[in-house]
């Protein structure tokens, strides 16, 4: 379902996770005498929030906020998370970025993909990846669906990895495509 097509409560729902992530996140930015904008939308089903940098000297902070491969971040959407739940009575779902570390890691993780499927596809054999968590998993699926391949993640967290595999009717179509 789109985010055009969802049902207007459920955009409201979203919406209200939003803004308490938000509110949550002001204090917590104001506690830690760190700045930035927060910007809120509503993007594939979910809440999303954006914290970006207001001032020069901002960047530094946030990208403290973000930590080594991203822990932090994801440490502070799950606390963001939590903050919803206990507001709403309901799970959240919401995606939190900081610093715009998520956009520029999905184009990294596009390119990893992208090199597994030329690899998988001269050499017809299944390429594993590095260790991934699960948002970076679902973008390297999506790359590898949309390319015709086939994929799965494999092991146990924290080194659950994606294993990409021949899809034999559409290899010669991504070749084609990508030449």
């Amino acid at each position: 379902m789109s985010d055009n097509a969802m049902p207007i409560d459920m955009v409201s729902h979203l919406e209200e996770e939003g803004e308490i992530g938000a509110d949550y996140l002001e204090e917590f930015l104001d506690i830690a005498d760190i700045g930035g904008d927060i910007d809120i939308d509503v993007a594939h089903g979910r809440a999303s929030i954006a914290v970006v940098a207001s001032d020069e000297g901002d960047e530094r902070d946030l990208a403290a906020l973000v930590g080594d491969n991203g822990e932090i971040l994801e440490a502070v959407q799950d606390l963001t998370r939590l903050a919803v739940q206990t507001r709403t009575g309901s799970r959240s779902r919401l995606m939190l970025d900081i610093n715009e570390y998520r956009v520029s890691r999905r184009h990294e993780l596009a390119k990893v993909a992208e090199e597994a499927i030329t690899k998988v596809l001269l050499s017809g054999e299944p390429v594993a990846l590095a260790p991934m968590n699960p948002f970076e998993r679902k973008i390297c699926h999506d790359v590898v669906a949309s390319a015709g391949l086939v994929s799965g993640s494999e092991g146990a967290e924290p080194y659950r990895h994606v294993v990409v595999s021949p899809a034999k009717d559409n290899a010669v179509d991504y070749i084609a495509k990508t030449i």
